[in-house]
């Protein structure tokens, strides 16, 4: 990768050092100029008639997310963020009291709380998968849940919020392929820092953010949906006129593809950033993008580790571009201090967002480093050294 390119690309990491695209990314200034060309259009002729003008651009986003992904265009929906993909994809199963959801004690907090709420609504049974002493799934107790509660659904996030733990998604869905089990796939922290294929994943659902690795703008992100799902006639509890087609005064007729999952209004000029994100990750090398920032991840790990102080949290066969840590004699706010003061950025996971695996770690907070391929190597090394002992020698 050209690196020195990207970083000139990427206006915000020339005056700070930024380890937070787990929670929002830097855009390349490419995102931002489309964005506001768009805006411009808007301004001088109206939202509807630019719009209609610039059709052809506008379906660009599900040629690029198409490609980011590998599925069909007809496969894809434009969402406001991972956790509206993820609502609309739930509301289209047909839930009755009773049926099982199988999921793990990694899912994101949003997921888990959702799981919950339709519990609560129509007597669903949640059991979550045991894992092993590595921190990977259980691939056997997997087998034996399908084998004894037949889900109505499988849900797994493929890399937690609060960990670089990447979930083995591509053997649990050969599972739910097998089994003929509706699979949902949280991949909010996964696109834009993984090769993630839906082919390989044999995923039914799949939901991703604009503004993590992705490095596109907020309330940007969309919904990958399987061609059985859209042959059986899923769709949302909710439809609007981008969903369906009125046909007559008590009857309407589903899109043929994953648009029945959008709503009509939206932001034009978002979409548009979110494509030009898509188109820049697509043109770096998505390939690209995971060795680099394997490599720079693992080796900020491998320093922090050699630090004694700090417990470095990430359990896994393999882990991500997110790399969790606590300090045993430091408090939190002191160690926020000493970061802020030195302009790094990053953000604080608390045990309330990671209940089950905080418990299992006996921790209360972890600082998350997520660095990504505008990063530096030397950056990494500014951070571990920052955290060495003798910055809190006074306290």
């Amino acid at each position: 990768m050209q690196i020195d390119q990207i970083r000139q690309d990427t206006l915000g990491c020339h005056d700070k050092i930024f380890l937070n695209s787990a929670g929002a990314s830097l855009m390349p200034k490419s995102v931002i100029q489309k964005q506001m060309e768009y805006l411009q259009l808007e301004q001088e002729f109206g939202g509807y008639h630019v719009a209609s003008q610039q059709n052809t651009v506008l379906n660009e986003f599900y040629i690029e997310a198409a490609k980011l992904i590998n599925c069909k265009p007809q496969n894809i929906a434009f969402a406001t963020n991972a956790t509206d993909a993820y609502a609309k994809a739930l509301s289209s199963i047909q839930f009755k009291p009773g049926d099982s959801i199988v999921t793990t004690d990694d899912d994101y907090i949003s997921n888990q709380i959702a799981f919950l709420s339709l519990q609560q609504r129509l007597n669903l049974r949640i059991h979550r998968v045991k894992k092993l002493a590595n921190n990977e799934i259980d691939l056997n107790d997997f087998l034996q849940l399908v084998k004894n509660h037949q889900p109505k659904l499988v849900a797994v996030t493929h890399i937690p919020s609060n960990s670089g733990l990447i979930q083995n998604v591509e053997e649990i869905g050969e599972i739910c392929k097998q089994n003929g089990i509706l699979y949902l796939v949280d991949a909010c922290q996964s696109v834009g820092q993984l090769l993630v294929d839906t082919q390989k994943i044999a995923c039914d659902f799949l939901t991703a953010t604009g503004r993590k690795f992705l490095r596109g703008p907020r309330g940007t992100g969309f919904l990958y949906v399987s061609d059985r799902v859209l042959s059986q006639g899923l769709a949302p509890l909710l439809l609007d006129m981008s969903g369906a087609r009125w046909t007559a005064p008590n009857a309407y007729e589903l899109s043929d593809d994953a648009k029945r999952f959008e709503i009509w209004e939206r932001s034009c000029a978002s979409v548009i950033g979110l494509t030009e994100a898509i188109r820049y990750a697509n043109n770096v090398g998505m390939a690209n993008i995971e060795a680099y920032n394997i490599n720079l991840s693992s080796q900020l790990r491998e320093m922090l580790q050699r630090n004694s102080n700090l417990e470095v949290l990430d359990k896994g066969l393999k882990l991500a571009s997110i790399v969790t840590f606590h300090h045993h004699n430091v408090p939190l706010q002191a160690l926020q201090e000493v970061l802020s003061k030195n302009n790094i950025y990053y953000s604080v996971s608390f045990k309330g967002g990671a209940l089950i695996d905080f418990s299992e770690k006996n921790v209360d907070w972890a600082i998350r480093f997520s660095p990504h391929y505008f990063n530096k190597l030397e950056e990494m090394e500014a951070v571990t050294d920052l955290l060495s002992a003798d910055n809190f020698s006074s306290l």
